[in-house]
């Protein structure tokens, strides 16, 4: 039976109706990253998480159109397809760059277009931003958002008064690295934190007190990890290309964590940072 959080949505700032779990593909490529998508499908999974830096967005969207064609009642519309832009330089450049990556993935639009990072310096982000923006109401685009950006990469963008507000900002976030300063703001502002790395790259999974909260639960190190994710109001995006541990890492819908407990799992932080963290560029 599918789980339920496959099934749930988040609502977004812009009155969009995003899933609460996605699959991410980092470093996933060619035949492998269509059958890990095609896994996720038939596992339940309806959302994807891209960027023309992986390279894949090619592979995601031909997983995704080839099972849509073979399935009776799918759509392309119930596939939320998320991608993002390589490098800030600016407007004309980011216009291109949204229309390559629809054209790219085959799949006529996209879901969310996020820019990948604060990098460029506030002018050439808020040009950045304003191609997103016009994206959006051109309808190439059905919701933008940014992903590593700091406070003051998103307190400056709100100062200048945009068009669009972001519906998301995607940082690395899990109980060893909880971005509570990020976190605070975006909820304040009404910014849905999407949760890349949810899972720390497996980088601490036999910490003790994750082992012994898996025992407690019953669950899986991943569960846990990703639950504490969602109990958050965040939106994980695990990464696997194994069907069963997609399967898995989705089944959570027993499970919740007790309130002592979150506050163990918000304890463990210590700022680990599996692979980038550009949130304080300049």
């Amino acid at each position: 039976m599918t789980s339920k959080i496959l099934s749930s949505t988040i609502l977004l700032n812009n009155g969009l109706k995003m899933p609460r779990l996605h699959l991410g593909v980092y470093m996933t490529m060619g035949d492998e990253c269509v059958q890990a998508v095609t896994h996720a499908l038939e596992a339940g999974y309806r959302a994807f998480d891209s960027a023309e830096w992986y390279e894949n967005e090619r592979e995601v969207g031909q997983g995704i159109s080839s099972y849509v064609a073979a399935q009776k009642g799918l759509t392309r519309e119930d596939v939320w397809f998320t991608t993002k832009l390589m490098s800030n330089v600016g407007y004309e450049e980011t216009r291109r760059k949204i229309r390559e990556s629809a054209k790219e993935s085959g799949l006529g639009y996209l879901d969310l277009y996020l820019l990948h990072s604060p990098y460029g310096g506030k002018e050439i982000r808020l040009e950045c931003w304003r191609a997103v923006a016009d994206a959006a109401k051109e309808g190439e685009i059905r919701a933008g958002g940014v992903s590593n950006f700091g406070v003051r990469h998103l307190q400056e963008l709100l100062d200048s008064k945009p068009k669009l507000i972001p519906a998301v900002n995607q940082i690395e976030v899990h109980p060893f690295n909880t971005r509570t300063d990020i976190v605070q703001f975006c909820k304040q502002h009404g910014i849905v934190i999407e949760a890349y790395a949810p899972l720390a790259r497996t980088l601490r999974m036999s910490h003790p007190t994750i082992v012994q909260l898996s025992k407690k639960y019953s669950c899986t190190w991943a569960q846990l990890m990703v639950k504490w994710s969602l109990q958050h109001g965040y939106v994980p995006l695990p990464k696997s290309v194994n069907k069963e541990r997609m399967v898995s890492n989705a089944a959570v819908d027993g499970l919740e964590i007790d309130a002592e407990d979150m506050k163990t799992l918000d304890g463990l932080d210590e700022v680990l940072v599996t692979d980038w963290d550009p949130t304080d560029a300049d």
